[in-house]
């Protein structure tokens, strides 16, 4: 006898049919999609794009300038002016401090002719323990003996130096054995000599590696100053990120629609696969499962092409970037969470058109009908709470409240994209006001409102960041035009002398120096037909150590409780500090300050109530009580606020030094008369600091604008072309009811025509509003709105999408292809 086991009959509607039936629902998704990727190509297409513009983006951020420039592999710069037995004094206590440590000795700088700034020249071991990465020797060889030296390509230049050649400084002469740089820095211009070479150093810099507890904990030397590198971790890989999912959220965007038109395309075919017995679970696996391959194929293939890119494009950018470039130094763990998170997004976007069809009745499915669109009011209520907590969220940030500002923005991000399907109801409202072509369109739009709704927020998400972009300059545009306030006078520049104006250590200039510099000044100023040069003097603490090869003239600063894990019990802020001038004769009578009327014990001349709240920097005289005395002194933040008297010097113990110089102009300082005054500055070695015109403002504005306006265009496209390949059977029933050719481009041109003004109102809106909420303080800047940006997005962007529209429209097909039902 023999028995035969039966499988059990499968009740159709009440299981999933296990794994079997996953896998056979995957595998027809997988040749569904091998058939259509064709109709497919436009998705991962874009999540190509994203991936290489994130690939990029994160070889340039983790490529960028760092402060491994200064400090090579080490974290803290010790700065050390003394010299002999002191010095190798300061050395040994360092070693015994924090052990092995890497010595760089300073010489004097060598003079440039024609330039404020000298060479520097220093000693350094190639092969240091933290100091090797700035060094890369290009020709040549390391040099040995005391004759011996190697110089950058710039210096080379200068002083018209070739390898083997001699070079003859201070009354010593020099063999060129080898061509340098500084690999992290290729505008540092240095020459090199060997350890123990410069017998008189005039400053010499110690890279140490240790914590910020050791640094503060641990004995060193007295009248040493110490740098400290930024923690800066991974952020720019963060921002990068930040950046790449903004951009995925638009891909995203585009790709529900996309999605939405393939269900739309495939329902007949899903509805079949209802009939045989699929469950909700089987036909919404057929979406995800089309939604995964289509993400892997756009995520891993932009990764590979964004490589690819990278590795092509890297040398290119050595020069902008200031530094030699790895080509495969790329953060590989975030360029793989941006593939994951491309991969997300595109499942994610097909899930809600996957959700929509598995809830749709086999009946209508086969019937091939569109849902009936869900009522837009409750996304327009969410959207507009989402919009009124964005809003109110940037209002309490003030400017300077990190989480209420990502909070606020997120927020009103998320309310745009929600308010955009209330748009499309909008759009198919008014379209019993529109001629018949037009009327079909915009009702068509609002009929397939899933699909319309995601490419109207991705249009609305474009148009909002240019919007805001666009409005923000115009604000600081109207700051800079305004006739008080800011940091200098439309009719002044100065020159300084450090590249950090009064934050910063300013060189030492020997007298012949000083000349040098003085004579460019005055060549400057009489291109400029200038009415006066008013030389700047700072004050310095004689016995302060130098800094970066010079000193930082004294400050006022205002002080605050040290971090978690910085040195010592109080910080400093550069961003909140003010300058203190030398009440020189000169200075004095620009400002029509007559010295007579200066008290003899008086300390600072402002026109401030008080400065208590202040410590005097360097030195950090917290029990510094000045006596003051009002005077009329200009408002601008770059000018002389506060004047240090000869009593407050003395008192202090302080000198003199020039720090820079004002210019009057006859007139407003124009664009063009700044970039000259640059090219003529930087070859002397000094800094220019102007009002802003404006210029570069309009110019950023007018960027993004177009780039916005590009970015809508294109949506539009990839939309009306989906729209349009799904209507073609409407659009050949009208040509049968005598439709011609006219009004089938009229029908593409109102469709793309409405996406465009509704995308635009409403980013323009949401962003108007957040900006508001912004500058709730300062609104009168914003009276001055950039009208022709506006315009442009208000009005050319919808009338360039309706001629698009027209002109591309194209003809009709043929060929009538019957839908599958695969």
């Amino acid at each position: 006898m023999s028995v035969a086991v039966q499988d059990p009959p499968l009740e159709l509607g009440t299981g999933h049919g296990g794994m079997p039936a996953r896998r056979a629902v995957i595998r027809w998704a997988w040749r569904m999609f091998r058939r259509e990727w064709r109709q497919q190509v436009i998705v991962p297409a874009l999540l190509l794009l994203a991936m290489v513009g994130t690939t990029v983006g994160l070889g340039i951020g983790v490529n960028a300038p760092s402060d491994a420039a200064v400090f090579g592999t080490a974290n803290h710069l010790a700065t050390l002016a003394s010299t002999g037995t002191q010095l190798d004094a300061d050395l040994a206590e360092l070693r015994g401090s924090f052990g092995t440590v890497d010595v760089i000795a300073h010489g004097k700088k060598i003079p440039v002719s024609g330039s404020a700034n000298g060479v520097d020249l220093r000693a350094q071991d190639p092969a240091g323990p933290y100091g090797r990465a700035l060094l890369r020797l290009n020709q040549g060889r390391w040099p040995q003996g005391p004759d011996e030296v190697a110089v950058t390509g710039r210096v080379a230049t200068l002083f018209h130096l070739s390898l083997g050649g001699t070079w003859e400084q201070g009354g010593q002469r020099r063999t060129v054995v080898g061509l340098v740089e500084n690999p992290l820095n290729l505008h540092d211009a240095f020459a090199l000599v060997a350890p123990g070479q410069i017998a008189a150093p005039d400053h010499v810099d110690v890279l140490i590696q240790a914590s910020r507890a050791e640094v503060t904990s641990k004995p060193r030397p007295d009248g040493m100053s110490i740098q400290i590198r930024s923690d800066e971790g991974d952020t720019t890989s963060v921002v990068v990120l930040v950046l790449a999912v903004i951009g995925l959220v638009f891909v995203g965007l585009m790709a529900v629609a996309g999605f939405t038109v393939m269900a739309q395309r495939r329902l007949r075919a899903l509805g079949m696969l209802g009939a045989i017995g699929a469950s909700h679970r089987h036909v919404r696996l057929v979406m995800l499962a089309n939604g995964l391959v289509v993400g892997l194929v756009g995520a891993f293939g932009g990764a590979v092409a964004g490589v690819a890119v990278w590795v092509g494009l890297s040398p290119r950018l050595e020069s902008s970037l200031g530094h030699r470039i790895d080509r495969f130094h790329l953060p590989w763990t975030p360029l793989l969470v941006a593939v994951l998170l491309a991969a997300v997004t595109s499942v994610v976007a097909a899930w809600w058109p996957a959700r929509a069809v598995a809830r749709m009745p086999v009946v209508a499915a086969l019937s091939a009908r569109p849902a009936q669109p869900r009522p837009a009011h409750r996304f327009a209520a969410l959207g507009g709470l989402l919009l009124a907590a964005g809003v109110v969220s940037l209002y309490l940030a003030d400017q300077t409240r990190i989480p209420y500002v990502l909070g606020g923005v997120l927020a009103t991000a998320v309310a745009l994209l929600l308010l955009a399907p209330a748009g499309v109801a909008a759009v198919g409202r008014l379209a019993r006001h529109a001629p018949l072509a037009s009327r079909l369109a915009m009702r068509d739009l609002a009929r397939h409102r899933s699909r319309s709704s995601a490419a109207l927020a991705a249009i609305g998400l474009a148009i909002g960041i240019a919007a805001v972009v666009a409005l923000s300059t115009a604000v600081t545009a109207a700051k800079a035009a305004a006739p008080t306030g800011g940091n200098l006078p439309a009719d002044q520049i100065v020159l300084w002398l450090s590249p950090e104006a009064t934050n910063g250590p300013v060189p030492l200039l020997t007298p012949g120096q000083a000349e040098v510099a003085r004579k460019q000044v005055d060549a400057i100023a009489a291109d400029l037909h200038a009415t006066s040069v008013l030389a700047l003097t700072g004050a310095v603490d004689p016995n302060q150590p130098m800094e970066r090869g010079g000193k930082a003239p004294a400050v006022l600063g205002r002080p605050r409780p040290a971090g978690p894990g910085e040195p010592g019990s109080v910080m400093y802020s550069s961003t909140d500090s003010i300058p203190l001038f030398v009440a020189t004769p000169e200075l004095l009578a620009h400002y029509g300050i007559d010295p007579a009327t200066v008290a003899a014990d008086t300390d600072l001349l402002t026109p401030r109530a008080g400065v208590d709240e202040y410590d005097l920097i360097p030195g950090r005289n917290r029990n510094w009580q000045p006596k003051l005395q009002h005077a009329t002194l200009p408002a601008y933040s770059s000018l002389p606020n506060v004047l240090i008297t000869p009593h407050g010097m003395d008192g202090l113990h302080l000198t003199t030094m020039p720090v820079g110089w004002l210019i009057d102009a006859p007139a407003a300082v124009t664009a063009a008369q700044v970039d000259t005054i640059q090219l003529a500055a930087v070859a002397a070695g000094l800094n220019v600091e102007s009002r802003p015109t404006g210029v570069d403002q309009a110019r950023l504005a007018a960027q993004f604008t177009a780039a916005g306006i590009a970015v809508a265009l294109g949506v539009l496209a990839m939309t009306v072309g989906l729209i349009r390949s799904e209507t073609a059977r409407d659009l050949r029933t009208l040509t049968a009811a005598g439709a011609r050719r006219g009004t089938r481009r009229s029908l593409t041109a109102a469709t793309a025509a409405a996406l465009a003004a509704c995308g635009a109102v409403i980013g323009t809106a949401c962003a108007y509003l957040a900006l508001l909420a912004w500058y709730h303080r300062e609104l009168h800047w914003m009276a001055r709105p950039p009208l022709a940006n506006l315009a442009a997005i208000l009005v050319g962007l919808p009338v360039v999408a309706y001629l698009g529209g027209w002109v591309l429209a194209g003809r009709e097909a043929r060929a009538i292809a019957r839908q599958p039902l695969d």
